[in-house]
């Protein structure tokens, strides 16, 4: 971290508000502060979280340059093989393809940790900053006066800075004041989230399963644990979190065709319908959307939270080069060039998960059988295949510094 400029109190062209207490909005307060920032976080109490996350090799590497990922590790599993199975009874149905980290020359694709886990990393690095300054309450207004962005809390309390950085989730109250925005395309699916014990070893296998109604993935976890994301209709949806923890551990564990051997719950089951949300702008005047306020899709590739932590490594990168410069930091130029940045890698990763959901839901055998194809010819040509999982760890073209594993 030495080389990282030092967190000390800025000029208020230099200030920055951070709505959010998520994982984004945490990891957007803690790259600025890193940037050279002075960084007021508006948080809510934090709420539990049962979920996990897949953090991709750029996400490990921005963590390591933050210098949080030496304390979350030992809570993290790594993925070091990828496996897809078609799972369907179709009559076209996709060889099984399996993707190798080593062949990449990296350790793993990528490192699952349970939520509560990264939360609590997160939290406690906020906790020691001295350039973060976290404030508990609720978002109930923004304008700008003088310069400045101002922000009005639930109690008549204010804040302001030069840019305001909205990392507070799919439904932003950020994004509702300021009139952006953000067209709902839902999918005809439900994704069902838990925690499982299983008998055998996962090997550092994540095994996705894709059946009629969408992917069934394990994740390894620490131990022989997994997380799984069994993305399914409403109806199965319905019935799987009806059942018992005894029953549940038994569907999946039949879904999933005894791969790990028995199965036991061991967090509590979460349902959430899918949808895919891109917000019409990422930026306005003195204002930036990272995350979910900007960019919601399906659970399809853990593109989710990788997608955040590249839109506050891309924003930090812009802060600190801003701050050289002794220039305002909420200038136009600043949140224009972080529009431009973002928005292609979201516009693909977003059009990469929609294609693959459809060709799952096509009733089309041409569709079945281009599908097919096309992961054979993943399994069969190596260059192929080597674009293939760059571009599914992250992009190949304009990586922040922060995920390319350099000082800001």
């Amino acid at each position: 971290m030495s080389d990282m400029p030092s967190e000390t109190r800025s000029s208020p062209q230099g200030e920055a508000i951070v709505v959010g207490g998520g994982a984004a909005g945490l990891i957007t307060a803690l790259a600025l502060a890193a940037a050279g920032a002075q960084v007021h976080l508006l948080a809510p109490a934090r709420r539990p979280d049962p979920r996990a996350t897949a953090l991709m090799d750029g996400s490990v590497k921005a963590l390591e340059a933050l210098g949080l990922w030496a304390e979350l590790r030992p809570n993290a599993s790594p993925l070091r093989v990828m496996r897809l199975v078609d799972d369907t009874r179709r009559l076209l149905r996709a060889p099984e393809v399996s993707f190798h980290a080593r062949e990449m020359e990296i350790e793993a694709f990528a490192w699952n940790v349970e939520n509560e886990a990264l939360n609590d990393v997160l939290e406690r690095a906020v906790a020691t900053r001295p350039a973060i300054a976290r404030v508990e309450g609720e978002l109930a207004g923004l304008r700008r006066q003088a310069g400045q962005s101002v922000v009005t809390l639930g109690d008549g309390r204010t804040l302001s800075a030069a840019l305001v950085a909205a990392a507070d989730g799919r439904e932003s109250a950020v994004r509702r004041l300021l009139g952006i925005a953000a067209p709902t395309r839902p999918y005809p699916q439900v994704a069902v989230t838990a925690t499982l014990e299983h008998e055998r070893a996962h090997e550092d296998i994540s095994t996705e399963f894709h059946t009629e109604t969408g992917p069934c993935v394990l994740v390894p976890l620490p131990g022989r644990r997994c997380s799984i994301v069994c993305v399914t209709s409403p109806a199965e949806a319905e019935t799987l979190m009806a059942l018992d923890d005894e029953g549940f551990g038994l569907a999946i564990e039949t879904r999933t065709h005894s791969l790990l051997g028995r199965m036991r719950l061991v967090s509590p089951r979460g349902s959430f319908p899918l949808a895919a949300r891109t917000a019409e702008h990422f930026s306005a005047e003195r204002t930036v959307l990272v995350g979910e306020a900007a960019h919601v899709i399906p659970p399809i590739g853990a593109q989710g939270l990788n997608l955040g932590i590249r839109d506050a490594a891309t924003l930090a990168e812009l802060v600190a080069d801003a701050l050289r410069a002794g220039a305002d930091i909420g200038s136009d130029a600043v949140t224009q060039a972080y529009e431009r940045r973002r928005r292609a890698d979201v516009a693909s990763r977003t059009f990469a998960v929609d294609l693959a959901n459809r060709s799952l839901l096509s009733e089309l055998m041409p569709v079945h059988g281009m599908r097919g194809f096309a992961l054979w010819l993943m399994g069969r040509v190596p260059a192929l295949r080597h674009a293939m999982m760059r571009e599914g760890i992250g992009p190949s073209r304009d990586v922040p510094r922060l995920v390319a594993g350099k000082p800001l």
